[in-house]
């Protein structure tokens, strides 16, 4: 079932715009909508036509879906030339444009195989290009690098940066990883329940996050604390088994939920009266007997926090 989407958000053309927040945030249900996937009810203005209120057909979005989802009986160059064909271009002049494509993403040699013969990233490629060769007003990605391995999507990542730095339209993307904001995003909208909870450039918004979703995305702690909000790293969080001393200390106080490898040092997931991260060396962990279960109390020095107003709705430009 659709999430249910009351979103309202400006970007601008050859503007790339991520979209991030937790599962059932209506993130995927937005693009739907705009591609004509879901019936919607309001308004996306598209240089002074409403988008929504097109047929299918007539709407310039190309959408590329997480998984490829490339049509298998045809090649990766009919894939390629397909919305083409569909618009009614002739098959010569269809294709010519498909393998400009597959040439840009460097997969030209690629053109006759089917998806069942394509890895997970070349078949990405293929989907990317299937998108952009009908040169949309309005380019949809719906996490685009799920799935496909650590490395493949490092190097798809900076092949669709260098496409969308050329890309003249509206690109939205949908991502539940920070490092697509921060490296692929002019600017980050972040949905909470169907609605904007905050919005801006990529850095500010890693900075100063105002829901749970981001900080955790940056590997920060968020606490609210009456009109403020409070962001502090994991590794300035001090762990112990007894209350900590000392009124220049903010503490918390819960039971471990888990503990996982983070680099050189061990990370701890604990259910205090928000969820927090602390990150301990691995010697400290074993000392503590640290284990699901275990009740812990967490510190941080005044010094160590952040402090920055809690807003209201968010300026829906981000601006």
């Amino acid at each position: 079932m659709a999430a249910r989407v009351r979103a309202e958000f400006a970007a601008e053309p050859g503007e790339v715009l991520a979209v991030i927040g937790p599962n059932g945030a209506g993130k995927s249900s937005l693009l739907h909508a705009l591609a004509g996937l879901v019936d919607a009810e309001g308004h996306a203005r598209l240089g002074g036509t409403d988008l929504l209120a097109l047929p299918v057909r007539e709407r310039r979005v190309g959408l590329v879906f997480q998984g490829q989802l490339l049509f298998p009986h045809l090649t990766a160059l009919d894939n390629v030339a397909f919305g083409l064909r569909a618009r009614g271009a002739a098959r010569a002049a269809a294709d010519a444009v498909a393998r400009d494509w597959l040439e840009r993403f460097g997969i030209a040699d690629l053109a006759g195989r089917r998806p069942r013969e394509l890895s997970g990233g070349q078949a990405q490629r293929v989907a990317i290009a299937r998108a952009l060769a009908t040169d949309p007003d309005v380019l949809l990605l719906d996490e685009p690098f799920t799935g496909l391995d650590v490395s493949v999507q490092m190097a798809l990542r900076i092949e669709l940066g260098r496409h969308l730095r050329d890309f003249a339209g509206i690109a939205l993307l949908v991502t539940h990883d920070a490092l697509d904001a921060l490296t692929l995003a002019d600017r980050v909208l972040v949905l909470d329940q169907g609605r904007v909870a905050q919005a801006g450039p990529p850095a500010e918004v890693a900075a100063e996050p105002r829901t749970p979703h981001v900080a955790r995305l940056v590997g920060l702690n968020l606490v609210a604390d009456g009109d403020e909000l409070m962001t502090f790293t994991p590794d300035a969080v001090v762990v112990s088994l007894t209350e900590p001393e000392g009124s220049s200390r903010l503490r918390w106080h819960g039971p471990v939920a888990s503990l996982a490898p983070h680099g050189d040092a061990v990370r701890l997931l604990v259910h205090a009266a928000t969820d927090l991260l602390a990150d301990v060396t691995p010697a400290a962990a074993a000392e503590l007997g640290l284990v699901p279960g275990t009740e812990v109390w967490l510190s941080a020095k005044a010094t160590a926090v952040s402090r920055y107003r809690s807003s209201g709705d968010a300026d829906p430009t981000g601006r």
